[in-house]
């Protein structure tokens, strides 16, 4: 049994891989019996002519003897696939302007496809390297109802990640980190970099042993404050060590504290880390119980005050996540009745209805997802559609072609070629078409899927190389689809051929009588480009709106000043006092406007405190108040208008009596009707003295460019935490400019290891715009793209037609017509398609509209503007590509037309 499969096993690989010599055995095999059957004819006294004709007849056939042998080898489809293949390569060889032209049209489509698959498949698909059981394991969200719309918090504090814990059921574990950016290593040598602050049990979640030492146990991650070990991430220990094993035991530097090093992680190991590989992980109760010298240590495991931690949990087998939101649901509601057992000020559980999901352990698939994402979501359909308007276009030139070679696919037919066998002649080659156009679409998209991913996706190790396994399984799968959509029209057409028409006709017979398919192909790319051109108009209208938003402040010309300490620890007095030297300094340096001191910066931070007025009884129903600290020279700085009242003045320290400044909002808000100047503010409790308003300022936006309600108001920095001031400096010009030299200048000042951070407020306030300008950019880029291919597609159509139609263009100036009406009549052709097209992919996008308005701002889906101008570049563009098949119908000689075929 053996023995035979292994002897059909080698026959079968002779009959793939060595074709000729099994060619040859066939002959000499074939040669041998005839001459056996000849010789035996031969001695019943034929001649040798006689006898070899004899044992022809008695063979049967030697040809039909081959076949039967061939046949038996089961290799008949392969080598129909060969023959189809070499076939194909030389019919396209024999036209290679066509087929380079076809090969970069769908390379583009599907090059496109693959950079944004693979933005799209990093964002919302694909799980943390070596996560054990990822169908199981979910990212927490709690959620509460906040002036009647339910808010979903990714974050949280230490003490309710504590609750769930001890409280749910439905998971088998629960674990907890947060990434920060805090500076490592020693003195001069020390760089900020991401470190991953987790709980022990989050390594159980990996199937990802240690290459070096250990991780962190429970026991080293306990309160108040847990052990100082940390664990290297693979790429810090290979750069700043080397890869040395002698790592173990000795310290490092993280932030404030000082950690041993206990192990290293597997390559590519990032944890739940949304930020790109950490350098270091710590314990989290290590971090915390150290942070700011140890003032977190008394109450970071208690209280509810502190919303930096992430939750991910895995749920048990068998629970379902109904059940398992259900029972995250219930602890939660513990957890927000213990916060209130507690005397913490929060909404009662009957208004906040607490609410727990176990969502996908992708963020970007949460429901806090980034609106970045829903762009990409966007633009991976744009790249869709792209690829539709390659496709139709290829499939028109395909159709043009294959009419021209109606007579040659005549004659194949009538030598017996069956339909079937010649549809799949004409799909393979427009599979290999596509084969082509994807090698040339990996390679556009590795070019400008570079960008692409640097702009979409803030991990830098996700930035590398496109070409993964699923990218190439993707790109393959469309381009195989690609060229069966493409494919579809030449064999249809093929399927209608009238064999006795076609063998009797010229080359240019029956044209138009199939031109309606063309026709329709054309008007499908015009209103896709329509489509795409309307949403790069919504884009860039809606990043202008939002570039000309005023904020409440400048950017370009402030630099935002953050002292960070390492290992020294000042009192409160020290603190105030650096903090003051750091402006003295600053205003000193050239180029150096002004200086002045703050306490939240706009997008990365915000400050709330329980505000009291009179006659309001709940002021935090009303809205989300933040909070700064100002000095004197704070709204000059910042570029912060003063509407009405006064400013905080030098003299407003602490013991003076309280002031504060409220915007325009704030004060509409809490006295509707009333002059807010003069009025009585309380803060924290409603027992402390009135802060007495004293200015008006312009709203500003603090944490977000849409939803922000401008209510803010300042406070002297001198009356409220001086101690934890920052700096914001204004210079002439742009901030970068001088971000280097204020960092040089004020870098001395800080006591031991502490260091200066310098960061333009540009830098902080564009990755808030970033969602526009993606829109704005890939739409364009798309959609250009997109009116590219269908320009092209409507002048390869038309130069085809006068190609074709030269005999009647000839009869026509034959009889007199002048050039003028020829020229009008291509043009009219083309424009009929592209204004039928503007009309149809207008209707698209005004039903389409409704579904982008959200990624708008300040712009409507449906502005008429919009829409003439886009019809107005399309039907321009559709002009200038029929021009010049009009120009050429009308340089052609009548004599030499007529005697054409």
């Amino acid at each position: 049994m053996l023995s035979d499969l292994w002897s059909d096993l080698r026959y079968r690989w002779r009959a793939l891989f060595e074709r000729r010599e099994l060619e040859r055995d066939l002959e000499d095999e074939l040669r041998f019996h005839l001459e056996r059957e000849a010789e035996k004819y031969r001695g019943q006294g034929l001649s040798p002519d006689e006898a070899m004709r004899r044992a022809r007849l008695a063979f049967g056939g030697v040809d039909r003897a081959k076949e039967s042998s061939r046949d038996g080898r089961g290799t008949r489809l392969f080598d129909g696939f060969v023959q189809d293949v070499r076939y194909a390569w030389r019919s396209l060889g024999r036209t290679p302007a066509f087929t380079i032209g076809v090969i970069l049209t769908l390379g583009l489509g599907i090059g496109a496809n693959a950079a944004m698959f693979g933005i799209v498949d990093r964002l919302l698909f694909r799980t943390p390297p070596y996560l054990a059981q990822p169908d199981q394991v979910h990212r927490l969200y709690l959620s509460r109802m906040d002036r009647g719309t339910r808010r979903s918090e990714s974050t949280t504090e230490y003490t309710r990640y504590l609750d769930l814990r001890r409280n749910t059921t439905a998971f088998s574990d629960l674990a907890a980190y947060s990434t920060r950016p805090l500076a490592v290593g020693f003195g001069t040598d020390a760089r900020e970099m991401n470190v991953e602050t987790v709980s022990a049990q989050l390594f159980d979640f990996f199937d990802a042993p240690p290459v070096l030492g250990r991780y962190f146990t429970p026991a080293e991650d306990s309160v108040p404050v847990g052990a100082m070990v940390a664990v290297l991430g693979y790429g810090y220990w290979q750069t700043q060590y080397g890869g040395r094993t002698d790592v173990l035991g000795q310290p490092i530097k993280v932030g404030i504290a000082e950690y041993r090093i206990i192990g290293v992680t597997p390559r590519d190991f990032i944890g739940i880390s949304e930020e790109g590989p950490p350098a270091v992980f710590v314990p989290i109760t290590a971090y915390a119980g150290t942070f700011r010298g140890g003032s977190a240590q008394t109450n970071y495991y208690t209280r509810y005050n502190w919303s930096w931690l992430r939750i991910v949990a895995r749920r048990k087998p068998g629970v379902t996540l109904a059940q398992a939101d259900a029972d995250l649901t219930r602890a939660y509601q513990l957890s927000w009745a213990n916060e209130e057992s507690i005397g913490s000020r929060i909404t009662p559980a009957s208004i906040a209805m607490p609410q727990g999901l176990a969502g996908p352990i992708q963020a970007e698939r949460g429901p806090n997802q980034h609106q970045v994402t829903r762009v990409a979501s966007w633009v991976s359909a744009v790249t869709a559609i792209v690829l539709l308007i390659a496709c139709a276009n290829v499939a028109n030139l395909l159709l043009a072609r294959a009419i021209r070679r109606r007579r040659e696919i005549a004659v194949r037919l009538a030598l017996g070629v069956s339909r079937g066998r010649l549809a799949v002649q004409l799909l393979t080659e427009c599979l290999m078409l596509a084969g082509c156009g994807a090698v040339v679409g990996l390679a556009v998209a590795q070019w400008g899927g570079a960008v692409l991913r640097k702009l979409f996706i803030s991990d830098p190790v996700a930035q590398g190389s496109v070409f993964d396994v699923r990218t190439l399984i993707f790109a393959l799968v469309i381009a195989a689809l690609a060229g069966t959509m493409t494919g579809l029209v030449p064999i249809l057409q093929s399927r209608r051929t009238n064999l006795i028409d076609a063998l009797k006709s010229g080359v240019r017979e029956g044209v138009y009588r199939r031109s309606r398919t063309r026709s329709a192909l054309l008007l499908f790319q015009a209103a896709l480009s329509v489509v795409l051109l309307v949403g790069a108009a919504l884009f860039v209208q809606s990043l202008r709106n939002v570039q000309s938003l005023r904020l409440g402040y400048d950017v370009d010309p402030i630099l935002y000043v953050s002292p960070n300490m390492r290992g020294v620890k000042l009192s409160d007095v020290e603190q105030a006092n650096l903090r003051r030297r750091l402006g003295e300094v600053a205003r000193q340096i050239p180029g150096v406007e002004s200086a002045a001191l703050g306490l939240t910066v706009p997008f990365w931070d915000s400050w709330g405190e329980d505000l009291f007025v009179q006659g309001i009884d709940s002021v935090q129903r009303l809205g989300d108040f933040t909070l700064q600290g100002a000095d004197a020279d704070h709204l000059r700085t910042v570029g912060t208008r003063l509407d009405r009242g006064r400013d905080i003045a030098a003299t407003d320290q602490a013991g003076a009596p309280p002031v504060v400044l409220v915007s325009e909002s704030m004060a509409k808000k809490l006295w509707p009707g009333q002059d807010a100047l003069g009025q009585c503010l309380r803060m924290s409790v409603d027992t402390t003295p009135c802060i007495t308003v004293v200015g008006i300022t312009e709203d500003m936006k603090q944490n977000s460019i849409t939803d922000d309600a401008g209510l803010h108001y300042y406070l002297p920095i001198e009356q409220f935490h001086p101690e934890a001031a920052v700096l914001f400096v204004r210079v002439k010009g742009h901030a970068a400019d001088l971000q280097e030299t204020v960092r040089r200048q004020l870098q001395p000042l800080m006591p031991g290891d502490g260091y200066i951070t310098v960061t333009p407020m540009r830098d902080i306030v564009d990755p808030n715009l970033s969602s526009w300008q993606l829109g704005a950019s890939m739409f364009a880029a798309f959609g250009g793209l997109a009116l590219v291919l269908a320009a092209i597609g409507l002048y390869s159509v038309l130069a085809y037609d006068v190609a074709q139609r030269t005999q009647e263009i000839g009869i026509r100036l034959a009889l007199g017509a002048r050039l003028t009406d020829l020229f009008g009549l291509i043009i009219r052709e083309g424009m009929k398609v592209a204004l039928a097209g503007v009309v149809i992919g207008a209707g698209i996008a005004l039903v389409a509209g409704r579904w982008i308005q959200p990624l708008l701002f300040g712009q409507s889906p449906r502005d008429p503007m919009i829409y003439l101008v886009v019809s107005s570049i399309l039907l321009v563009v559709a002009g200038f590509a029929c021009a010049m098949p009009a120009f050429r119908a009308t340089r052609v000689d009548p004599n030499v037309a007529l005697r054409a075929e």
